[in-house]
């Protein structure tokens, strides 16, 4: 079951331009103030309200199964914050892990 995540970010343009030309997810307007960026059919909707109404902090780590995670690596490792590189993970996995523009951990995982 696809999940659709509603994330506030410090700037709005600078987190579309981030999402868009650094980490090559479709990018498109959405609702008022929001954008949603879309990689293999999971999204991440991000504004810059404060629709919680208390500070926010988010201490997980969002992961993304995709179906070439080797070719998709290899499209963003020189222009994205990488945090640890493509590799085979002790729990079976294939996968890597970025740090966008906001501080949000987002990892990439081979689709099995």
């Amino acid at each position: 079951m696809p999940i659709t995540l509603l994330l506030r970010c410090r700037h709005l343009e600078t987190t579309r331009d981030h999402y868009r030309h650094r980490l090559g997810f479709t990018v498109a307007d959405s609702a008022e103030l929001t954008f949603t960026a879309e990689l293999d059919g999971s999204r991440l909707i991000f504004t810059e309200q404060d629709l919680w109404t208390a500070p926010v902090a988010c201490s997980g780590t969002f992961y993304f199964a995709i179906a070439d995670v080797e070719r998709y690596y290899a499209s963003i490792k020189d222009k994205a914050d990488i945090v640890w590189p493509l590799q085979d993970m002790p729990y079976g996995s294939r996968d890597f892990g970025v740090r966008d523009c906001n501080g949000y951990h987002l990892a990439f995982t081979q689709i099995a």
